[in-house]
């Protein structure tokens, strides 16, 4: 599945294709997403695009109309491509820009979104509860020990809570723990301030460096499969249980806590 850093490189990349550049048209092929594709999309006709944004694992693509809010889901992705290559069998959604180009969403699984609204897209009811962005000022220490107070909750599923924090997914959330030396079953209420401060620290140079590294494939962004390099950073726990931690040797742990495969060195976290 996507996650925040492949949704910001994926914005990166579609950016200067759209930004101050006109949407023409919006052909629909599949509407059955996860939420049927907003029916106003299709009415769209030469509508200048004012900027681009992410929200949690929402891309935002700004205009003078209204505001088009696309989820990839756990399958999807956005290609640009040129005006006559042929639509692939999930192409669902094409924009046809104003450069000569076009942008696709493509879905598999159609467990996505593309949807519209002309409304205020901070009050939209899948934006409006959204907690804070990890990589901003009012995620810090404090904001993070006060979620935590009197929870049972285990902290990996916390921190993955989008009304705690966004973006914060099974992969980063491991990989944070584990540099913030926190075992990942711990009682959310057991936390202590000293350790809330080091998660919201981890969960901040993970994902920044994630981003970073995400970065380096946008020179590849326009390319056959539309994928910006998913996951090529090197990962200290995730996935690799049994195996040895990469800095005291002791095997890696693998459990399941809520639902989701968690990894975590025992020597290394507690």
């Amino acid at each position: 599945m996507p996650e925040l850093p492949e949704v910001e490189t994926t914005l990166r990349g579609i950016a200067p294709h759209l930004q101050n550049h006109r949407i023409e048209a919006v052909t629909v092929s599949q509407p059955k997403l996860r939420w049927p594709v907003s029916a106003e999309l299709i009415t769209l006709k030469q509508v200048p695009v004012l900027s681009l944004q992410r929200r949690a694992k929402y891309l935002i693509i700004n205009t003078d109309a209204g505001h088009i809010i696309i989820h990839l889901g756990m399958s999807g992705s956005l290609r640009i491509v040129n005006h006559d290559e042929p639509r692939r069998k999930h192409d669902h959604v094409e924009f046809r820009l104003s450069t000569g180009k076009l942008m696709r969403y493509h879905d598999p699984r159609r467990f996505g979104a593309v949807l519209w609204t002309a409304d205020r897209v901070d009050d939209h009811i899948l934006i409006s509860k959204l907690g804070p962005e990890p990589l901003a000022d009012q995620f810090d220490s404090e904001h993070l020990h006060r979620a935590t107070r009197k929870r049972k909750i285990a902290i990996k599923n916390l921190i993955m809570d989008s009304h705690i924090v966004v973006g914060v997914g099974n992969i980063y959330a491991s990989e944070s723990l584990f540099l913030a030396g926190v075992r990942p079953g711990v009682a959310a209420g057991r936390i202590t301030r000293a350790q809330s401060g080091a998660i919201v620290a981890s969960i901040k140079q993970v994902l920044a460096a994630a981003i970073e590294q995400g970065g380096t494939t946008l020179r590849d962004f326009v390319n056959s499969d539309g994928a910006p390099g998913y996951f090529q950073q090197t990962l200290n726990v995730y996935g690799r249980g049994g195996e040895p931690c990469r800095r005291c040797k002791t095997e890696v742990k693998m459990k399941t806590i809520g639902q989701r495969s968690t990894f975590y060195c025992a020597s290394c976290q507690h």
